[in-house]
């Protein structure tokens, strides 16, 4: 019998301060730039309860990564909690369920860009704009984990500057430092309606469009193993990223309703291109445009990178083809990343043949996978700590509040789905994604089950 090879390692090339920004970055995107607006409009200025309500749980979800992570670095992350906990099925479920949602998501955010650049320079067509930043940002990925490292770093930096600066401004303007043509200050909060126009039902549907917009954090959990002191960094980003995260959406959201009346059809259109109009700041339009490309390409990019490394993961454990696992000289795992972005160049001719229809359809196919991922991800949470405090086992760092937090937490994202169930867009949306990770289990469970002339998860 030869012997087995062993299997190829990715590189340690992130530091702390690049996980940190990822963190930052992975969350304040088009959901905060956009989507917002969708948000503010369903529930006014109580959509700040809605914020609050989906940041706390992702704080909660992040900390419990955290501490499965510090316990166990895997570039498979929550997949490869989610194996130890229920079962090899399970493992490659979840990870196959991410995996493809990302693959989505980037043709996506490719598409979403190039609508804008597009418009930029026509002559330019938006196919051919997907093309230049999907072969961009692959590139970037080949070049190794210390030149993504940069490149989401100052995409993060741009972001984070951005909410920065608008924070100010807006802080400036309602305390009357910076004059307007007719006086702003906190009146829009409670008129046109109150404080909560939809009552709680308008804050409970807003949670459904708020709790998306943080996806895209769980990358630095992957990104950790990546690193040279795994469980330092993940403990420092969690407690430093999150508070900081939550601080940057309730801000930009307190000063988008409060600057602008929330049933203006505006804030639904553009919240911060509303608000910023409030301000008469020249050229805002381009501006919030180039934000929102930048926003686009900074989640592509970390997308790029966090598909491609569960793919190795799953191809480690023999839960892909092991062809996936090939390493570089610089530490990347080329096959998985050209195999990730492959259906971004799939979207190049769809772009090409329906400009106007791709993303729609591409973002109704994933649009609730997410919660089905901080799902998998809290239960897993609950069985490994469980294992842990029953064996005895050091944990170097630990979910306050146990058992209690992620009994509470997993009700609390079981009552979303339940809520979302009466929204008929919601409930689609729910639905497909249940049909896809119904599918995919049931795939896994047959390729495993083929494997080994029996079910490996006995």
């Amino acid at each position: 019998m030869s012997a087995v090879k062993a299997p190829e390692q990715l590189h340690a090339g992130l530091t702390q301060r690049q996980i940190s920004m990822m963190g930052l970055g992975g969350a304040i995107g088009a959901g905060l730039f956009v989507g917002s607006g969708q948000a503010i409009s369903i529930a006014g200025p109580a959509v700040l309860v809605s914020y609050l309500i989906a940041g706390t749980v992702i704080i909660v979800i992040m900390a419990m990564l955290a501490e499965m992570v510090a316990a166990n670095p895997s570039s498979g992350a929550f997949s490869t909690f989610a194996g130890q906990a229920m079962g090899r099925s399970a493992g490659s479920t979840l990870g196959w369920l991410y995996w493809v949602q990302l693959v989505v998501v980037i043709a996506a955010e490719a598409t979403g860009a190039a609508a804008i650049t597009a418009g930029w320079v026509p002559a330019f067509p938006q196919w051919a704009w997907v093309l230049s930043f999907v072969v961009i940002l692959t590139g970037a990925n080949l070049l190794g984990v210390r030149n993504y490292g940069r490149f989401e770093y100052w995409f993060a930096v741009i972001k984070v500057a951005a909410i920065i600066a608008f924070l100010a401004f807006g802080a400036l303007v309602l305390a009357g430092v910076i004059p307007t043509p007719e006086p702003v200050g906190f009146a829009n909060l409670a008129a046109h309606g109150g404080f909560a126009p939809g009552g709680m039902a308008g804050i409970a549907a807003a949670v459904l469009i708020v709790i998306f917009s943080f996806g895209g954090t769980e990358v630095v959990s992957i990104a950790a193993a990546e690193s040279k002191d795994p469980a330092g960094n993940i403990k420092r980003v969690v407690k430093s990223v999150m508070l900081r995260i939550l601080f940057f959406y309730l801000g930009s959201i307190l000063v988008i309703v409060a600057l602008v009346p929330w049933n203006n059809p505006a804030v639904a259109e553009g919240p911060f291109a509303a608000a910023l109009d409030v301000m008469h700041i020249p050229g805002v339009g381009f501006m919030m445009n180039a934000v929102v490309v930048v926003a686009l390409l900074s989640a592509m990019n970390a997308n790029i990178y966090g598909s491609s490394r569960m793919l190795y993961s799953l191809g480690q454990r023999k839960l892909a083809p092991r062809a996936v696992t090939h390493v570089t000289g610089k530490g990347v795992p080329a096959k998985s990343v050209i195999s990730s972005v492959s259906f971004s160049f799939l979207a190049v001719g769809l772009n090409w043949i329906w400009p106007d229809a791709v993303m729609p359809i591409l973002l109704n196919v994933v649009g609730s996978t997410i919660i089905v991922i901080w799902a998998f991800i809290a239960v897993t949470q609950l069985i490994l700590r469980r294992r842990a405090d029953r064996d005895g086992a050091h944990l170097p760092l630990r979910l306050w509040g146990f058992p209690g937090l992620s009994i509470a937490t997993i009700v609390l994202l079981a009552a979303i789905v339940v809520i979302a169930m009466t929204d008929p867009a919601a409930r689609t949306q729910l639905l497909l994604t249940g049909g896809l990770t119904a599918a995919i289990w049931v795939i896994s469970k047959i390729a495993l089950r083929d494997e080994s002339g029996d079910s490996v998860d006995a």
